[in-house]
């Protein structure tokens, strides 16, 4: 594999830090845990996807949580071909192993691929999270916007024991250190779960104040004005699940969240100056307009009947309401009549879904070893992006819906071969009206002819899993996945005259592919796994910066993608386990249209490559600890040989401790213990003044929950 960094060269540049800690399991999960069928579509999957697959249980996620409250850091921490994260509200420029992962809340998308704002990781609070379930590499097992993975966020699950009730309590807060007055955050969650005979529920609510955010030198880093940011920032969800099982094994649940982040807007950013290195910071004082706010509302609604004409049924109907708010910015003579010279305007992106999702399954199909999984997705997204004080629509409302049947099968022809295919067909249909640009474009506003865009495409997978031994697995696979460019880019952006929805090329497909092999080898003390990946693209899309606008354009282009994931961990007692991973990418694209790929991916593409470590020990039995720490390597970036930017590495180091108390438990950690100084990866790879910023320096959190 060209240019990627050896294995063994990454291990060697962590011999001089402290690993982490945790299970060894926490780095990449190990597919023979069994994962939902809101996840893989398959009943009863164990074991059964030949893909890398990384599972964030409970405790894992506690411990992280126990750092912080980003679970963009929280995926980062875990999986090293997760780019670092931006430590903002933006996720744009956060992706999986190169491509966008599509983000789902139990099995509903909460991405918004029409209009692609960088929002959907932050639309429930963490205290409402049981796990997460993350598929690497392209698939489309849940559809539209799979081009990197799937990570679905798996929602707080009531007691399994009838007649049991529990109440869950939670107090946290957390101080940059040095301590700043103004660089405190707190947080506070109650959750109350039941079961009683066929019904059960499980609800919470939570409320959560950041403060600002101070690098490894004492200096406040930059709010992100437009994009927005989880700093000097308030948050709450309001969450309810409830179920009723009947006595043939049928089970009907409904699912509601309600989940707000509102910027303060108390900040502003003073840019920095790449050229001589000076990092953009905040200053306090008035902005205008609202500050930036993500709001997304969900109902959904879940059908299971376990014994159905032989097989297994589940039928899920969701709705999902999202608006995010942008910060504002100055457009000058907007309106191109003189009346206002320095208009101030703010976009909202809004986008509504409605969905259903259905499958039956049914195994030892003709009397072999044969399991045969049929189903329907429907999914209707409409999407607008508006300025809210002119009125006026920037992205036209545009809707997307799909019909997209499959099928899926596995087949075990002995007791350690499965084999594994399935199609799916996705149908889709884009509808714009007729409508006009923005005064504020180059050339005035525009009529555009709307139209009504089809396309199909038919998606395959195959893969095969051996078991060697009971305690090696080794897998091959190839899966498509499907996406759209960012059409609300190519909408709004429209300056020429005469233009028709139908004749936008742009609005092709994005279909990438994975090819995989891998193996897995878990004996009760050596945990490994390695994996190989190979991700194309024919008609890709790259976010590509236009200096005029200062804004991302999407250039449509081939694509290519390579990659190693690997890790390697040892339970070396019953109370005490370390572990190492690696990911390396090399990615490239091609520049000049002869369909030769000839350039390297910019960073708010890919992922540096990355190397994490981990120990965890019980010391006692109200007592344990998790030290982890985290290297992202130098790289470079060429066009066509010339180098165009390049990013300096950093390593941090966290460390988490677990102490019980006579009432409740409480965590301490520490992030960037070391209190590194350093440049964060997308400020680096992809500067402007605005947003070149440190990332966070020594922070402080401590929890008390109590669990009753």
């Amino acid at each position: 594999m060209p240019r990627l960094v050896p294995l063994a060269a990454a291990l060697a540049a962590l011999l001089a830090l402290p690993v982490d800690g945790r299970a060894a399991d926490d780095a990449v999960e190990l597919d023979r845990v069994t994962v939902s069928a809101s996840t893989s579509r398959v009943p009863f999957s164990e074991s059964a996807l030949p893909n890398t697959i990384t599972v964030i249980d409970r405790e894992q996620l506690e411990q992280q949580l126990a750092l912080t409250q980003d679970l963009s850091q929280v995926l980062a921490n875990l999986i090293p071909s997760f780019t670092p994260s931006r430590q903002k509200l933006t996720n744009a420029g956060e992706t999986l192993r190169g491509r966008k992962p599509l983000y789902l809340v139990d099995g509903v998308p909460q991405s918004t691929p029409l209009r692609e704002g960088g929002r959907d990781g932050h639309t429930i609070d963490p205290a409402m999270i049981e796990r997460i379930e993350v598929i690497h590499g392209a698939n489309a097992l849940q559809g539209l916007g799979a081009s990197g993975g799937i990570i679905n966020i798996i929602t707080k699950r009531a007691p399994r024991q009838d007649g049991a009730v529990f109440q869950e309590v939670a107090l946290g807060a957390s101080s940059a250190l040095p301590r700043e007055d103004d660089g405190a955050g707190w947080r506070a969650s109650y959750l109350l779960g039941t079961r009683r005979g066929a019904f059960d529920f499980v609800g919470g609510a939570s409320y959560a104040k950041e403060g600002l955010y101070y690098d490894g030198d004492g200096r406040a880093i930059a709010v992100n004005d437009v994009q927005g940011d989880l700093m000097d920032a308030a948050s709450h969800d309001l969450f309810a699940k409830a179920g009723w099982t009947f006595a043939d094994g049928r089970r009907l649940q409904l699912t509601a969240n309600r989940y707000e982040l509102q910027g303060d807007n108390d900040y502003a950013t003073v840019d920095g100056d790449i050229r001589t290195g000076r990092l953009a910071t905040s200053v306090r004082g008035p902005k205008p307009g609202e500050g930036p706010r993500n709001r997304s509302t969900s109902l959904t609604l879940d059908y299971s009947d376990a014994d159905l004409a032989g097989g297994s049924l589940s039928a899920q109907l969701y709705w999902v309401d999202f608006k995010a708010l942008y910060g504002g910015s100055y457009w000058g003579d907007f309106w191109r009549d003189g009346r206002d010279p320095n208009w101030f305007d703010q976009s909202q992106n809004i986008s509504e879904k409605l969905g259903g999702k259905f499958a039956w399954s049914r195994g030892e199909l003709f009397g072999l070893r044969l399991r045969a999984t049929l189903g329907l997705d429907l999914a209707r997204d409409t999407t607008r992006q508006e300025l809210v004080r002119a009125g006026l629509d920037w992205v036209p409302e545009t809707t997307y819906e799909s019909a997209s049947p499959f099928v899926q099968a596995e087949w075990w022809p002995s007791d350690s071969v499965m084999l594994t295919g399935g199609l799916r067909y996705e149908r889709g249909r884009l509808e714009v009206d007729d409508y006009v640009t923005i005064p504020a474009n180059a050339g005035g506003s525009r009529f555009v002819q709307g139209g009504s865009p089809e396309t199909s495409e038919v998606l395959p997978n195959l893969g095969v899993v051996w078991e060697a031994t009971p305690a090696l697995k080794l897998y091959a696979s190839y899966a498509e996945g499907y996406t759209v460019a960012d059409i609300g880019r190519v909408l709004r952006g429209i300056t020429a005259p005469n233009q028709r929805v139908d004749d936008l090329v742009d609005l092709s497909p994005v279909i990438a592919d994975n090819r995989e092999v891998g193996l897995d080898y878990d004996d009760g003390t050596w945990l490994a796994h390695v994996a190989y990946y190979r991700s194309e693209s024919e008609l890709g899309s790259r976010l590509a910066f236009d200096s005029a606008t200062r804004s991302y354009n999407v250039v449509r282009e081939r694509t290519e993608i390579e990659g190693i994931e690997a890790n390697l961990a040892w339970r070396f007692s019953a109370a005490g386990r370390v572990g190492v991973a690696y990911a390396g990418t090399h990615a490239r694209y091609d520049s000049n249209g002869d369909d030769r790929v000839d350039s390297d991916l910019p960073g708010i593409n890919v992922s540096p490559d990355r190397v994490t470590a981990f120990w965890t020990q019980a010391w006692t039995p109200t007592l344990s600890t998790r030290l982890q720490a985290s290297r992202a390597l130098d790289r470079e970036f060429d066009l066509r040989g010339t180098r165009v930017a390049s990013f300096d590495g950093y390593t941090t180091v966290d460390l988490q401790a677990r102490i019980g108390l006579p009432l409740g438990v409480l965590t301490v950690g520490v992030e960037n213990l070391l209190g590194e100084q350093y440049v964060t990866y997308y400020s680096q790879s992809t500067p402007r003044n605005d947003t070149y910023v440190a990332g966070r320096g020594r922070v402080l959190t401590l929890a008390w929950s109590h669990r009753f």
